[in-house]
């Protein structure tokens, strides 16, 4: 008989949407964090019929059965940090952001309004119901659309980023990471931006539309890492660079463009 030789892991917990083909949502959250070397924990919003192409259905889950999953994994799990994705109406924004007040871990709000392929995955109405989750976040990952929706500002140059930044620091953020990956150039920059200052990370762009999953992985980088202890602006360097590749090596999947390689080398 073999003597056990048990492994001890972080844990990492994500609270977003079932991805059926794969490339983004949970299976992505979790196939990063275990790349990371990070346990990764789940609790389901919502089930997308969803492929390379595109998303052809969208079930939001009851709010009672999410709120379940959340408690039994906090109860059980000894979680280094969390992170948000498809959160989809605004009963489930609202019953995320009175879990994530009890939180002692840092946490990771992606704010997914609309997938990479253009199909909306937030209720209009959720929008607004966002500024009280990201008021407990450890940081904000939006897109330059996102950032738009939440802030008003028009994300198109350095500046209008660290703009955007600001205002949504005064949301009650800890930090704003504006990504750049919708700002056309030859150079993706993203931004994050904290009560001292901005910090902006540089990327040569890929020539590819494989970049399905891209916003969920980051997220999912950032908040293994953090689990991981490292430090905020480590965390995000360390996870843009692993991004960069991830989309360089991406997936040639599916009928569509493919998607993200979240096992790629960290």
């Amino acid at each position: 008989m073999r003597t056990p030789t048990p492994e001890s892991r972080p844990v990492g917990l994500t609270i977003a949407g079932s991805d059926s083909g794969g490339g983004a949502g949970i299976q992505a959250d979790l196939s990063t964090m275990a790349t990371h070397g990070v346990y990764g924990t789940s609790a389901i919003t919502a089930v997308t019929a969803q492929h390379t192409r595109g998303v052809e259905s969208s079930h939001v889950l009851p709010r009672s059965e999410i709120a379940a999953q959340i408690d039994a994994v906090v109860d059980d799990f000894d979680v280094g940090a969390a992170k948000t994705g498809m959160l989809a109406t605004t009963d489930v924004v609202e019953l995320v952001t009175d879990r994530a007040r009890e939180f002692s871990f840092p946490l990771v709000v992606d704010p997914v309004m609309v997938a990479t392929s253009g199909d909306r995955l937030l209720d209009e109405n959720a929008e607004r119901a966002y500024e009280n989750l990201i008021a407990e976040a450890t940081v904000v990952t939006p897109n330059a659309d996102e950032a738009e929706v939440l802030t008003g500002t028009t994300v198109e140059d350095d500046a209008s980023a660290r703009e955007a930044g600001e205002r949504l620091l005064e949301f009650g953020t800890d930090a704003a990471l504006v990504k750049g990956g919708h700002v056309p150039g030859e150079t993706v920059r993203d931004h994050l931006v904290t009560p001292e200052g901005t910090t902006t990370f540089e990327h040569e762009r890929v020539d590819t539309d494989a970049t399905h999953g891209s916003g969920c992985t980051l997220a999912a980088a950032i908040t293994a890492r953090l689990a991981r202890s490292e430090d905020l602006e480590s965390a995000v360097e360390g996870a843009t660079d692993f991004l960069a590749r991830a989309i360089e090596h991406h997936y040639d999947v599916g009928q569509g463009p493919g998607a993200v390689n979240h096992s790629v080398d960290r």
